[in-house]
C-alpha cells in the first residue's frame, strides 16, 4: 500500500506567521503588485555599510540559498547493477545540500553562511566517488564520452552561495568560501525592523519572493505552436482519475530515488495508482489500485502540491517534505485535473512502452538553470499567455492553472535512462519533429486548475535551497496502461478521433 499523509489538523503554524510576519509588506494594489520589503530585492537601497561596496561583495551579503552541480544531470549510461547504488547516493546528495541549507538558514551572519560549504564539500566528495566507483565496477568500461563525464564529476563536489536576484545563476551572483564579508550589522532605522533577516522570506522564511508573482493581463500573448502537416496525429485520449480528493500526498520520488523515503523533500500530489511510494515495484504499480474512472490505466501521475501562505498548518507541518523541509501552508486540492493524451503534428505515434517513466521538468532549475524547466504557470481566460519562471496574478473570477507538456519522443528501447531525460525528448517547437533516432508517441499534457485567492498567497513545494521559485515546477508519469488499452489510445489519436 502507498504511504498517504492526510490532512487531520487546522491550527496556525508560529513558522508560517513568521514567515507572514516577514512578507507583510506584499501588497496589491490595481491588480499588480506594488512592493516588498526586502533587502534582497533590486530596487532596495542597501545597508549603510554595504554603500561603496563592490557589487560583488554586497551580492555576498544577499546570498540567499545553497548552489551545488547537480550531479544527476550529468552521469554517463549506468549499468543495471550499479542504478540502485548510484541512485541512493544521489538522494543523500540531496540531503545533504536540504541540512546544509537548514544551517545556512539559521545562521545570523553572511561569514556563517559561508562556513557551511565546506564541510558540504567534504560530505559530497565522498558519495560522488561512490558514484563513481559503482559505475567503473558495474559494467565494461564506458566509452570515451562517458569517461570524460566520469570524470568530470570530480569537480562536482564544491558548492556556492547565490543570491536570489531573480535572474539566472552566476552573473557574478556566486560566494564561494573565502570570499565572505560580514555584512549583517548596523543595518540603520529602515532595516530589520521586526522582520527574519535571514534568506528569503516566504514559506518558513525561504520564499517566493514578490519578484517571483506578475500579473497575467500584463503579459502579452506567447503560445506558439507547430502548423500540423498533412499526416498529423489530430486525435485526443482522455484519461480522468480524479483530483486528488482522498489526500494521498507523499514525500518520494519512485522514478528519482527509488528506495528512499522522503527523496523528493517536497511533497507530491498523486492520482491515478494508489500503490505509488518510494518503494513501489513495477509488478505492484501493475497490481495496485487506481483512481482512473477507466480500470485500464494504473498509470501513476503526480506533481508538488501547491499551497496558500496563509498561517494554517497542515498535518505536515513537522514532517519530512513538509515542515521539516520548509514546506508549510495549507495544502490545495485542485479544481480540476486533466489528463490529455495528444499527437504530433507531422505524422503518427506508436504505442508507449509499459512502465517508461517521464520527468518534465526541474525540480532544480532554480540553481540549475532553465534548460529542462517545462511547467507553465497562466489563468483562466488567459492561457494564451504561459509563464515559466513566474506565478500569476489572477484577475477575479479567474483560476490559477498550471501547465505541464510531456516529452513526445522516444528513444524505441529504454524506458528510463540514468539521468531520467536522455530515453525521451522533446519534438522540434518549430517543425514538431522528433530528434534523429526518436519516434514520436502520445503526449501527455498535464492541466491542473486551482481556485486560489487573487494575489501572491501561493506557492509549490520544492527542495528547500529551491526557494519555491515557480521555474522548479515538474511532473512525473509512469506509463501503467494495459497494453491493448495503450494500442487503443495510439490507433485513436492516429485516426483522428477523440476518445475516452
Amino acid at each position: 500500500m502507498g504511504r498517504t499523509t492526510r490532512r487531520t489538523s487546522r491550527k496556525r503554524s508560529k513558522l508560517a506567521g513568521r514567515a507572514i510576519t516577514a512578507s507583510a509588506a506584499l501588497i496589491l494594489g490595481g491588480g499588480g503588485l506594488v512592493a516588498v520589503n526586502v533587502y534582497a530585492n533590486a530596487e532596495e537601497s542597501p545597508p549603510s555599510d554595504v554603500r561603496g561596496r563592490s557589487q560583488a561583495q554586497a551580492a555576498g551579503a544577499e546570498a540567499t540559498t545553497i548552489r551545488c552541480p547537480d550531479v544527476g544531470n550529468e552521469l554517463p549510461d549506468v549499468p543495471a547493477d550499479a542504478r540502485a547504488e548510484v541512485d541512493r547516493e544521489l538522494a543523500a546528495l540531496d540531503t545533504q545540500i536540504t541540512q546544509a541549507y537548514a544551517r545556512f538558514a539559521e545562521a545570523d551572519t553572511a561569514g556563517e553562511r559561508t562556513a557551511v560549504l565546506g564541510p558540504l564539500e567534504e560530505r559530497r566528495r565522498p558519495a560522488i566517488d561512490t558514484i563513481q566507483a559503482a559505475i567503473e565496477r558495474g559494467g565494461p568500461e564506458p566509452a570515451r564520452e562517458g569517461l570524460d563525464k566520469l570524470d568530470r564529476l570530480d569537480g562536482m563536489a564544491p558548492c556556492t552561495l547565490r543570491a536570489d536576484d531573480d535572474g539566472p545563476p552566476g552573473g557574478g551572483q556566486d560566494q564561494e568560501p573565502g570570499q565572505e564579508q560580514d555584512q549583517d550589522q548596523d543595518q540603520g532605522p529602515d532595516q530589520g525592523q521586526g522582520q527574519d533577516q535571514g534568506p528569503g522570506q516566504g514559506q518558513a522564511g525561504n520564499g517566493p519572493e514578490a519578484g517571483d508573482f506578475v500579473d497575467i493581463t500584463s503579459v502579452r500573448p506567447n503560445v506558439q505552436k507547430p502548423r500540423k502537416q498533412r499526416g498529423a496525429s489530430r486525435g485526443t485520449f482522455t484519461t480522468r482519475c480524479g483530483t486528488n480528493r482522498n489526500g494521498k500526498f507523499n514525500p518520494d520520488n519512485v522514478i528519482v530515488a527509488p528506495g528512499v523515503s522522503n527523496g523528493a523533500h517536497h511533497m507530491h500530489d498523486y492520482v491515478g495508482n494508489q500503490e505509488t511510494d518510494a518503494f513501489s515495484s513495477d509488478r505492484e504499480l501493475a497490481g495496485g489500485r487506481t483512481s482512473c474512472r477507466n480500470q485500464g490505466d494504473k498509470s501513476t501521475y503526480y506533481w508538488p502540491v501547491l499551497r496558500l501562505q496563509n498561517g494554517t498548518d497542515e498535518d505536515d507541518a513537522d514532517a519530512d517534505g513538509g515542515g521539516r523541509d520548509k514546506n508549510v501552508g495549507e495544502i490545495q486540492t485542485p479544481e480540476q485535473v486533466t489528463l490529455e493524451f495528444v499527437g504530433s503534428p507531422v505524422g503518427k505515434v506508436t504505442a508507449m512502452p509499459r512502465f517508461l517513466r517521464v520527468i518534465t521538468g526541474d525540480a532544480k532549475a532554480f540553481t540549475n538553470g532553465d534548460a529542462n524547466a517545462n511547467a507553465s504557470w497562466s489563468c483562466t481566460g488567459f492561457e494564451n499567455r504561459q509563464l515559466k519562471d513566474k506565478y500569476p496574478i489572477c484577475p477575479e473570477g479567474s483560476e490559477v492553472v498550471r501547465t505541464f507538456a510531456f516529452q513526445s519522443c522516444w528513444d524505441g528501447r529504454n524506458t528510463d535512462s540514468a539521468n531520467h531525460r536522455t530515453h525521451v525528448a522533446f519534438a522540434d517547437p518549430r517543425s514538431g519533429r522528433c530528434p534523429r533516432g526518436f519516434r514520436a508517441i502520445p503526449q501527455l499534457v498535464q492541466r491542473v486548475v486551482y481556485d486560489v485567492p487573487p494575489g501572491p498567497g501561493f506557492a509549490v513545494d520544492s527542495f528547500p535551497e529551491q526557494l519555491h521559485k515557480p521555474v522548479t515546477d515538474h511532473g512525473d508519469f509512469i506509463n501503467v496502461f494495459d497494453e491493448r488499452l495503450m494500442r487503443r489510445v495510439a490507433q485513436c489519436i492516429n485516426e483522428n478521433r477523440r476518445c475516452s
